[in-house]
Formats: structure tokens, sequence, C-alpha cells
């Protein structure tokens, strides 16, 4: 196997969005700024109410797919299908928009801590206007597996650890995303298989680790060059970090706000259908 090292890495920037969430953004913090198949990354965690108690009221989406992952808190999911979905503590809600959904996701507490991750996921030009969809996954439908130095829960994909297949919570789809987070204990070392076909990111959100001897930078994106496995070994601190990798789509991408097309003709028509009443039609 041909071991993985960082190629680039992109630290997360202070911004907000919905109604003022605070976040922090590596991938998509500008439209440059992406890993294919991936658009964006954010990640939200603050103890301060008035940093996440307006939530993301009511809007639209088209063209992707959101992966919500709630490490801590409380959140609630509506959308105009009719679904209603809790996020607790380590629960995920996968959402398709596909053709378009319009959705809101409202914090539940008023106190404490509310921390986790969103991911968007690209769609392929031929599943963009796909049916829209939403799994809520929660926390015992995601196996997590004891290895040797650690614990991995896995969102999605496959992944051989320690000699053993493993599957996530969910598993396919044209870009065969893989989402795991990794805890590793102090000093706790772990090599993974990843095929080389897929490109992928490390996130380190606590403690200190390196991928093999490159130090992982913390809260960023730390981009992970060719080859075929990974190896992470942690600080004295232990660490806490996501694997998220994807196979590229290869597709042109035209975004306009919570809208991803593949031409600027396609993101008008989806104005004219949202202005319309159509996104969801």
């Amino acid at each position: 196997m041909t071991a993985r090292s960082i190629k680039q890495v992109i630290p997360a920037i202070d911004t907000s969005d919905g109604a003022g969430v605070k976040i922090k953004r590596s991938i998509g913090q500008s439209q440059t700024v992406r890993l294919d198949p991936f658009l964006m990354l954010d990640e939200f965690g603050s103890d301060q109410a008035a940093d996440y108690l307006a939530g993301f009221p009511s809007h639209p989406h088209r063209g992707f797919e959101t992966v919500t992952y709630m490490i801590e808190g409380h959140m609630l999911h509506e959308d105009h299908l009719g679904n209603r979905g809790n996020l607790r503590n380590g629960g995920v809600q996968w959402m398709t928009a596909g053709r378009g959904i319009i959705h809101s996701e409202m914090p539940q507490q008023e106190e404490g801590v509310m921390r986790g991750f969103q991911l968007w996921l690209n769609l392929p030009a031929a599943e963009k206007m796909t049916a829209a969809g939403y799994r809520d996954i929660q926390p015992e439908a995601i196996p997590e597996i004891p290895f040797d130095g650690g614990k991995l829960k896995l969102i999605a994909g496959e992944l051989d650890i320690e000699g053993t297949s493993q599957r996530g919570a969910v598993s396919g789809g044209t870009t065969a995303p893989v989402y795991a987070d990794i805890h590793l204990e102090t000093g706790g070392h772990l090599e993974l298989p990843l095929s080389a076909a897929l490109d992928g990111m490390l996130y380190l959100y606590e403690g200190s680790a390196h991928l093999g001897e490159d130090p992982l930078s913390h809260s960023a994106a730390n981009v992970l060059g060719a080859g075929d496995s990974i190896t992470l070994t942690a600080g004295s601190e232990g660490a806490r970090l996501l694997l998220i990798a994807g196979k590229p789509i290869g597709e042109p991408i035209v975004q306009y706000g919570p809208f991803v097309m593949n031409t600027q003709q396609e993101i008008e028509q989806t104005l004219q259908d949202y202005r319309d009443g159509r996104l969801t039609a």
C-alpha cells in the first residue's frame, strides 16, 4: 500500500450562516475552495446560546445533499415533505435536496453546548433533479467499531478496520462517500486502507495527531494526497477527527447560495422555479 500524506491545509474561518449561527467553515469558504465531490464543511460549537439560538429558519436547496452530524445538542428538522426529525447527541440527518426541498433546522435548547458538523455533498448532473429525500439516523444505527488504540464511528461508506470489513449506516451512491468519526486514545495508532479512487480530507477537532510524519492542523481540512492508505497516530492528549472521502464527480459547478447546478442556465431556471413556487413540484 502507498501511504497518503497531506497535500494542502485549508484552515477554517469564522463566519455565520442561517439567522446568524456562528460557525467555522473550511471547504466552501469560497466557491473556489472545494474538494470534489464536497462543496462545504462547517463546524459549529458553542456553549453560548446567542451563538446558535436563531438557528436556520425555512430555506430552499437544490442539486446536492446535506449531512448534519450532531455531537452535542438538540436540533429539530422540518421540511415541506412533512418530515420531522430530532437531531440529538451522536445522530445524523442525511437530506437529499435533489430537485428541491424547503426545510428548517432549529435549536430545541435555550442553553448548554451545541456542537457538530454539516457537510454538503454534491450530486452528479444525472441526479440533481431526483426526488427530494430525508433520513433520520439515530446514534444506535451508526456502527461504533473498537480497535487497539481507540474507536471509530462509521457514518457512511465501507472501511477495512484491523482486517475486518465494516459498513457504515449509509453506503453506496455514485460518489461512494466515506464519513468516519475517529477517536484515538493517548498515543493511539490506526492504519486504514482508503481507495486511491477517492479524494479525501481529515478534520482534527480535538487533541493532536499525525498523518504519517505530517502533523494535522486543528480546525482545518487537511487534504489527502495520492495513495491508498492512511496511518494516524495521536499525541499525548489523544485525538478526535473526521475522515471524509468520496469519488470525484468531475463536472462543472455553478452555485448560487443554496442552489448548486452545472450551468448558469440551470441556476436561472432554479431561481425562476423558486419564484414561481415550482422548486418542489
